[in-house]
């Protein structure tokens, strides 16, 4: 497959220089910049436009957040009428009809034992300020302050929700083991590993003598995203579900990046039956912009006016958007469709990872798909498999942009392949996508190998 590298022009030169001066200006922080060295300056669907001239099939998907993907007509329309008919843009937490009717729409998407029983906290632009708005409303409705989260978990860049991410080290966060079951912390893998995992869920909150106090809640993803693309077995959730309702600890769902039909079901949490008490979302509600919101049982409703707040919550702009791919991905039956591609295109990779040993697992959920990437030559006498490859999912990664195709990686060592396309993804699109995976994959396994060609740094 021929790589995607045009002649050197005018195009390039301005390329170059927007690339230049971001990298004296901008922070260190920066993350996909520095992997995915791009101008973007049209996009539509799942085609983006950089200012090199070059088009790449967008497969990261603003991290999950374009569930239609980028300008669909429905979200620019819902835009276009707010503007056009000279409402206010930035209204804090009044009510307009704007809001109304993206909450009815919400709500209408909603398990509806959890619908008829629900109130709504807007609580600022980003995931991570849901997540601490979650935080706070079981820690005020208990009275409690310890929380249950789990290894590998990611759950947003501010403090209290770096805290309970994988890796953090704060005394209220208790963390319990996530079934990942590749890499089963237990060595066993499958249906029992999970079954262990949940007996030392219950074990840790029945003990008078583990040191964890009763928390405030648990929080969890049904399918954990930065951490690798690992879905939780629907036995496993509907477990946690029990253990927490039996000893009266809110269960809160993030839902951020597997909301709106990412995984196969319009909310993660609908593949195992399971109703959280609360349930945490961003990314695709706002149909490309920023918003973010908790839903909640009522009971646990009792924080005082003013107890949590935030300016830019009264986004009228991503409200209007949101409603509209809420609408549309609903009517549309787009959770079907994710359903059925995903399972195709997973059983596509799967037939790849026969012939690519450095395929060490193929999982997902829908258009959410993660490809494992490991050093079969490496393996530990007592591990279940062999070591993840960072270096070579680098490379890959690398050679998927030289063939205009973005990716990113996730997983414990950033050695898993995320592919996140928009839920509008076509069956040719999908091919598209493969093909020039599998392209680069080979290209990438040879070049790792060889020794001959520097692998693409990491980060």
């Amino acid at each position: 497959m021929a790589v995607n590298r045009p002649a050197p022009t005018a195009a390039t030169s301005v390329h170059e220089g927007i690339l230049r001066r971001q990298s004296l200006r901008e922070s260190a922080a920066r993350t996909y910049a520095r992997s995915l060295p791009i101008v973007p300056v049209r996009a539509r669907g799942l085609t983006i436009e950089g200012a090199d001239g070059r088009r790449y099939l967008d497969c990261l998907s603003g991290a999950g957040t374009l569930a239609l993907g980028h300008n669909h007509p429905v979200v620019l329309e819902a835009i276009k009428k707010v503007l056009d008919s000279g409402a206010p843009l930035h209204v804090l937490d009044l009510a307009t009809p704007v809001k109304d009717a993206f909450t009815t729409e919400l709500f209408a998407t909603l398990p509806r034992e959890l619908a008829d029983d629900a109130r709504i906290q807007f609580c600022g632009p980003a995931g991570t300020d849901a997540v601490e708005a979650a935080l706070k409303l079981v820690r005020t409705a208990t009275g409690r302050q310890g929380m249950l989260a789990f290894t590998g978990a990611y759950h947003g860049m501010t403090a209290g929700a770096l805290d309970v991410s994988g890796g953090a080290t704060d005394v209220r966060v208790t963390r319990l083991p996530f079934p990942y079951d590749y890499r089963c912390p237990f060595g066993v893998g499958g249906e029992r590993g999970a079954e262990l995992a949940a007996r030392l869920a219950a074990g840790v909150l029945d003990d008078p003598k583990s040191g964890v106090p009763a928390p405030a809640g648990m929080i969890l993803e049904p399918v954990q995203g930065e951490g690798g693309v690992v879905p939780a077995p629907d036995s496993w959730l509907r477990r946690m579900r029990e253990i927490t309702a039996a000893r009266s600890v809110p269960l809160i769902a993030d839902e951020v990046q597997t909301g709106v039909g990412r995984t196969g079901a319009f909310w993660a949490v609908e593949h195992s039956g399971v109703v959280p008490d609360v349930m945490v979302m961003s990314k695709a509600i706002g149909g490309s912009l920023p918003l973010a919101v908790i839903v909640y049982r009522s009971g646990l409703d009792a924080w005082q006016p003013g107890a949590h707040a935030g300016t830019f919550r009264g986004n009228q702009l991503a409200m209007a958007a949101g409603a509209a791919t809420l609408a549309f991905v609903r009517e549309n039956r787009l959770a079907e469709r994710a359903a059925t591609l995903g399972a195709r295109m997973l059983a596509r990779l799967q037939g790849l990872a026969a012939s690519h040993r450095c395929i060490g697992d193929v999982r997902g959920r829908g258009l959410m798909i993660g490809v494992e990437l490991v050093d079969p030559e490496t393996t530990a006498p007592d591990a279940l498999a062999p070591p993840p490859a960072p270096r070579l999912a680098a490379e890959v990664r690398h050679q998927c942009l030289e063939r205009g195709l973005i990716v990113e990686l996730g997983g414990r060592e950033s050695a898993v392949v995320r592919l996140l396309p928009p839920l509008t993804l076509t069956d040719e699109q999908a091919d598209a996508v493969l093909d020039r995976f599998a392209d680069a994959l080979a290209t990438a396994e040879r070049s790792v190998r060889s020794r001959g060609v520097r692998a693409a740094p990491v980060g």
